[in-house]
């Protein structure tokens, strides 16, 4: 795990005198943690954002067919709209060569054993990294519903992936994974009848985690739900970027990560945008 940089007095200070020094605990430590992790994310987003690059973080467990989607996802979308991807995996390679088919770039992070991605590991990957005139960057997570819950990486928006294959009370299983996303995505729809799954009890779940979030059936096999998950995704940049009713072939904020992550010098940015106001 990342270590706390700079900046963490409270943990990590002298006592003063007539204190006793008292070893911080693990809620001290993992409070340390995360608020480093924030400060560097609310960095890099505002950077990204500067540069035209809109960041997806892509959440799910494993064998959801999230990797599956995302290969279609970045051979539609291509280099016609900037896409292009990071995938993070505890070991290999095997996701990035997948997604490489797609013909957009594509890097591969190896968290050597981590259950999830972190802030300053994005920003270390996007570092000298030339891929164009990217403006939708896509994170691939580590199959986990539980651990990148708590780690914002500079997104401008989390998507949560579900298979129909999971079952339908998963959002139940995992609150702060759904409560926490902007866009939930089913995917597998075409084996729904298949495995009996029940979509109005699946959709109830999410809605009873997280109300008023928008949810797209999905199924990389056949196409179905595709289009309206780029639609989506198109909106979801506007809303991050400020921008209205700008069209893919227009767009004159043009960077790149690499020329964002290159000033990751300052903290602050704008917050997450919440998919519920643009659904």
């Amino acid at each position: 795990m990342t270590p706390p940089g700079p900046g963490h007095e409270a943990v990590l200070a002298s006592p003063g005198a007539g204190e006793s020094a008292a070893a911080p605990g693990h809620a001290d430590i993992a409070a340390s943690v995360l608020g480093y992790n924030d400060r560097v994310a609310a960095a890099l987003r505002e950077r990204l954002h500067a540069a035209g690059v809109v960041m997806f973080n892509l959440v799910s467990s494993p064998g959801s067919g999230k990797t599956r989607l995302l290969e279609e996802l970045l051979r539609r979308m291509g280099p016609e709209y900037g896409a292009a991807a990071l995938v993070g995996d505890l070991a290999t390679d095997r996701d990035a060569q997948r997604l490489a088919r797609s013909g957009a770039p594509v890097r591969q992070i190896s968290t050597e054993g981590l259950c999830h991605l972190e802030a300053t590991m994005i920003q270390d990957h996007l570092i000298g990294w030339d891929v164009g005139e990217c403006r939708y960057l896509f994170v691939e997570n580590v199959g986990n519903l539980v651990c990148p819950a708590s780690f914002d990486l500079g997104e401008a928006a989390r998507i949560v992936f579900q298979s129909t294959t999971e079952g339908e009370d998963k959002p139940l299983k995992y609150p702060p994974m759904y409560s926490s996303a902007q866009l939930a995505v089913i995917t597998k729809i075409d084996l729904a009848g298949a495995v009996e799954f029940d979509r109005d009890a699946c959709r109830a779940a999410i809605t009873d985690v997280s109300p008023g979030v928008p949810i797209v059936e999905t199924s990389a096999k056949t196409g179905e739900g595709l289009d309206d998950l780029i639609r989506r995704l198109v909106h979801l940049r506007d809303h991050a970027l400020g921008l209205a009713h700008e069209h893919h072939d227009d767009d004159h904020h043009r960077g790149g990560p690499a020329e964002a992550a290159d000033q990751i010098n300052h903290p602050g940015g704008p917050s997450r945008p919440d998919a519920r106001e643009v659904a």
